[in-house]
C-alpha cells in the first residue's frame, strides 16, 4: 500500500486506524464480516477501469473479452454453489438487488408484503419512507410477542390484502425460516414468494440454514454478511434460459429474463468489474469444506454466546438463537439500547441498537441490541471465546456505564482477547 501512503497520507492514515480498531476490538454487527486477502486483492484489481454494460457476449462496448470470462465464472459458481439454474451478480448491493426485482415482478402501486422493519424487516421491505413503501403499496407483517414469525396472522393478511409479492427476509431475526408454509401463503393469493437471504446466505451454503431454493420464486442475497465477501449482491432463480434483450411475459418461468433485464436497461449501468472479480473469489472459498465448517461454527458460537447472556440475566428475544444473530432486549436491565452500544463501543464491542417486537421506545433509541458472530468466527473464535465475550459485554453494561476508568480497563481485556485470534497481520496502509 506504499503508492497510497505517498500519494494520499491522510486518507491512508484514517484506513491503518479503521484497521487497528478491527484489529483491537470485537465486530459484532451481525451484517459484518472480514474478506480474505484474496477477495482484498480482487477488489483492488484493474477491472474497476473497464466499462461493460450488457452482459457477457452482449456488451455495449469493446474490450470486453476478459471481464466477460470474470463474470461467466462468478454466474457458473453461483449456480453450482445454491443449486439454481440462473444468477445475476451485478446488482451494486442488496437494495438495487431488490430494487431489480419489484421492478421485474411488479408494476407501481401493486401491493407488497414484506416485514416489518421494528420487528426485524428491512427498509425496502416496505418501509414506508423507502421507495418500497413510495412506489408501491405495502402492507407490513409482525412477528408475535416472542419474536416469532406469526404465520397465521401472515395468512390473514395475505388473504386480505391480496399482495402481488411477499417477502421473506429480515435483519434481525434470530431464528430459521421454515420456507414451505411461507410458499403455501403466498401460493394461496397468487403471489410471487421473494427470499431475500442477505443475513443468513453463509449458513445456507454450510448447511447450518434451510434453503429456499426450489421453494422461493426469486431469491436475493447480499454477498458481504455469513458469505463473506464483497459489498455487492445476487439474484438467484430458476426459469427459462435469459435473454435480456428480449421481452417477456411476466411469470415464473420467465424470471430469469425478467431479473436480468430489470438490472440492465432496467435500473443499472455499467457492472463493476472488480467486485464481480471479488464475488467470483468470494464464491469458489465458499465452495470449500473449510467454508462448510465455518457455517456451522457460526451458529455454535452464537448460542454459546447466548447461552451465556440468559446466564447472566440478559432477555434475549425468542429465547436465544438458531442462526447468526442475538437480539437483545435490555428493558430488565434499565439501560436502552443507544447507551448500550455507546458503552459497549466505548470498550471496543461494535454492535447497534436495535429495536425489539413491540419496543415503547424510539426507533433511534430503542430498548434493544444487535450482535452476531460471523466476523468472530473468521477469525478463529470458538465457543470458549465467545463465553468471555459475553462475559465482557456484561461487564461492561455493569460496571462500565459512566465511568471512563472502568471502560478503559475493560477496553484493555477485550484488546488482549483480540490479540489472540490475529486479523491481517501482514497488512498496513502505512508501509
Amino acid at each position: 500500500m506504499s503508492h497510497l501512503s505517498q500519494s494520499d497520507l491522510e486518507i491512508a492514515q484514517l484506513l491503518e486506524t479503521e484497521l487497528h480498531r478491527q484489529r483491537d476490538g470485537l465486530e459484532m454487527i451481525p451484517s459484518e464480516n472480514f474478506v480474505s486477502r484474496s477477495v482484498l486483492d480482487a477488489l483492488g484489481c484493474i477491472g474497476t477501469n473497464k466499462y461493460s454494460e450488457g452482459y457477457p457476449g452482449m456488451r455495449y462496448y469493446g474490450g470486453c473479452k476478459n471481464v466477460d470470462a470474470v463474470e461467466n465464472i462468478a454466474r457458473e459458481r453461483a449456480k453450482a454453489l445454491f443449486g439454481v439454474t440462473h444468477a445475476n451478480v451485478q446488482p451494486y448491493s442488496g437494495s438495487p438487488a431488490n430494487q431489480a426485482v419489484y421492478f421485474a415482478l411488479l408494476d407501481p402501486g401493486d401491493t407488497v408484503m414484506g416485514m416489518h422493519l421494528y420487528f426485524g424487516g428491512h427498509m425496502t421491505h416496505g418501509l414506508p419512507v423507502n421507495f418500497s413503501g413510495t412506489i408501491y403499496r405495502s402492507v407490513q407483517y409482525q412477528s408475535r410477542p416472542d419474536g416469532y414469525l406469526d404465520l397465521d396472522a401472515m395468512a390473514e393478511m395475505a388473504k386480505k390484502e391480496k399482495p402481488k409479492m411477499i417477502i421473506v427476509g429480515a435483519t434481525a431475526y434470530p431464528r430459521q425460516y421454515d420456507w414451505k408454509p411461507l410458499k403455501e401463503i403466498a401460493d394461496s393469493v397468487g403471489a410471487f414468494l421473494m427470499a431475500d437471504i442477505s443475513h443468513i446466505a453463509g449458513l445456507i451454503v454450510a448447511g447450518a440454514h434451510p434453503s429456499p431454493v426450489g421453494i422461493a420464486d426469486v431469491i436475493t442475497t447480499t454477498t458481504h454478511k455469513t458469505l463473506r465477501g464483497p459489498r455487492g449482491a445476487m439474484i438467484l432463480c430458476n426459469g427459462n434460459e435469459s435473454t435480456p434483450l428480449k421481452k417477456v411475459e411476466r411469470s415464473r418461468e420467465n424470471i430469469p429474463t425478467l431479473i436480468d433485464r430489470a438490472i440492465i436497461p432496467g435500473l443499472q449501468g455499467g457492472p463493476h468489474n472488480h467486485q464481480t472479480a471479488a464475488i467470483a473469489v468470494t464464491l469458489k472459498e465458499a465452495a470449500t469444506p473449510e467454508f462448510n465448517v465455518y457455517g456451522h461454527q457460526i451458529v455454535k458460537n452464537a448460542k454459546a454466546l447466548a447461552e451465556t447472556l440468559l446466564e447472566l440475566g440478559y432477555e434475549l428475544v425468542t429465547g436465544g438463537t438458531d442462526n447468526h444473530l442475538i437480539l437483545v432486549n435490555l428493558t430488565n436491565k434499565g439501560i436502552s439500547g443507544k447507551e448500550a452500544e455507546s458503552v459497549l463501543d466505548a470498550v471496543g464491542i461494535t454492535v447497534n441498537k436495535n429495536t425489539v417486537p413491540f419496543d415503547p421506545r424510539k426507533p433511534f433509541d430503542p430498548s434493544g441490541i444487535r450482535m452476531g458472530t460471523p466476523a468472530l468466527t473468521t477469525r478463529g473464535f470458538t465457543e470458549t471465546d465467545m463465553k468471555q465475550v459475553g462475559r465482557l459485554i456484561h461487564q461492561a453494561l455493569s460496571e462500565g456505564m459512566g465511568s471512563e476508568a472502568k471502560q478503559q480497563e475493560i477496553k484493555m481485556n477485550v484488546k488482549e482477547l483480540a490479540d489472540t485470534h490475529p486479523l491481517y497481520p501482514d497488512l498496513s496502509y502505512l508501509g
